[in-house]
């Protein structure tokens, strides 16, 4: 089939004002006249029989791991016939056109493409349509069918200097001092030589203040070393953006807004890399969907896999309901990151409590725009608010830490870390 290109409005404008100029010097006598009408009916028949005899194709392709955060990379790539004057790029995102350039097209060539963004998991990273353009700007080709590309984009990291410890560690090495006795660590004590010490424990200062005789060795005892066990636990079931009046579902939250899943997501990934940068292990758990958590673990590669996982976590519709709370490894730090909109997230966080877990409630609710809202929306939100106060009171009472992290997270944690390095291995 062969490609249709059309006239444009201006050369179809030009070429009729030319036929007129043309009638009237003929009919009035005036070649002069006649003259000024066939420059623009020639030119407008030259620029028709030089238009191209094919389309312009447009292609997007996404680079992969460049950018800086909320930044993504893409290549718009042109292929335009040959005679094509001009191709005109429009770029789209959620159905708003966002960039329009016009571009020379010699056979191929490629633009960069960058979108900026404050959301992360899957996305389309644009829609990118072209116009060719004959020469003259006499006409159009078809619009090019339209070019889109599909991205994850990975949560970005906040760095955290301090984060709080569980109860109990585990293992029989880590970067943390535990209870019990060993290598490694931290002064525990100083203590008669017994039965199995090694000589080059032995404290020469102390034992000559406390034995000039070399009667009895006293050796220095530390504390043996462990690692924390973290598991990072997701509510996946609500998505809602600052402007309450998109939580119904009707209307979407905006682009520009970052939804209550964004936040969790970027808070799990900026805790997973604090602990596992420590050198200590970390999982990832779902509460909305009925599979098998990440199992905890350690390295960049434990990062990596929990940063996937966070960025395709998604409201998968209605949560199926549970009978009980996960299983999770013995003394583990739960942290659970929700929006504490309902009962559910606070129930398993408190069952989780009652076991013995050390439990971190992080809320993420963005901050509301409530200022454009009247009457009986108001007076919704208002108790919304109230209920929720109430849960995460309650939440404190059952000793639920709570850290809200749009406020100062780093301040807070650093508050808990201390309660929990009061001494070794203690809450």
């Amino acid at each position: 089939m062969t490609p249709r290109w059309t006239r444009l409005a201006q050369a179809v404008a030009g070429a009729a004002l030319g036929v007129l100029l043309l009638a009237a010097g003929a009919l009035t006598g005036r070649p002069d006249v006649a003259v000024l009408g066939a420059a623009p009916v020639v030119a407008a028949a030259w620029d028709w029989r030089r238009r191209p005899s094919d389309v312009v194709s447009v292609e997007l392709a996404p680079e992969h791991g460049r950018g800086a955060p909320g930044t993504l990379l893409g290549e718009v790539s042109i292929t335009a016939p040959p005679g094509t004057a001009a191709v005109l790029v429009g770029v789209s995102r959620h159905r708003t056109v966002v960039s329009e350039v016009l571009v020379h097209v010699d056979g191929v060539r490629t633009l960069p493409l960058v979108v900026r963004t404050v959301r992360t998991g899957p996305m389309t990273l644009a829609d990118v349509a072209a116009l060719g353009i004959g020469p003259g700007a006499a006409s159009a080709a078809e619009e090019s069918s339209l070019a889109s590309a599909n991205v994850t984009v990975l949560p970005d990291t906040r760095r955290l200097d301090v984060v709080p410890l569980p109860p109990r560690l585990r293992g029989l090495t880590g970067p943390h001092d535990s209870r019990r006795p060993g290598e490694g660590g931290s002064l525990r004590d100083v203590h008669p030589f017994a039965p199995g010490d090694r000589l080059r424990r032995i404290d020469w200062r102390v034992t000559a203040r406390r034995s000039p005789r070399l009667e009895e060795l006293y050796v220095r005892r530390e504390h043996a070393l462990a690692e924390a066990v973290v598991m990072l636990v997701v509510d996946s079931r609500d998505e809602v953006g600052p402007d309450p009046l998109t939580w119904r579902g009707s209307n979407v939250p905006a682009a520009s807004d970052a939804t209550s899943l964004d936040v969790a997501r970027r808070a799990a990934a900026s805790l997973a890399e604090a602990y596992l940068g420590a050198g200590d292990r970390v999982g990832l758990a779902d509460l909305a969907a009925m599979r098998r958590p990440l199992p905890p673990g350690g390295g960049r590669r434990q990062l990596d896999r929990i940063r996937q996982a966070l960025a395709v976590t998604a409201p998968v519709g209605e949560a199926g309901e549970r009978v009980r709370a996960p299983q999770l490894p013995s003394g583990a730090l739960v942290v659970v990151f929700s929006t504490f909109l309902d009962d559910d997230a606070a129930d398993v966080a408190g069952q989780w409590r009652s076991t013995g877990h050390r439990v971190l409630a992080v809320d993420v609710l963005p901050p509301l725009r409530s200022a454009h809202m009247r009457g009986r929306h108001w007076l919704a939100l208002r108790l919304v608010r109230i209920s929720r106060e109430d849960r995460l009171a309650a939440l404190a009472d059952a000793d639920v830490e709570v850290v809200t992290w749009h406020d100062q997270p780093t301040t807070r944690l650093m508050q808990l870390a201390r309660r929990s390095q009061r001494r070794a291995g203690a809450r």
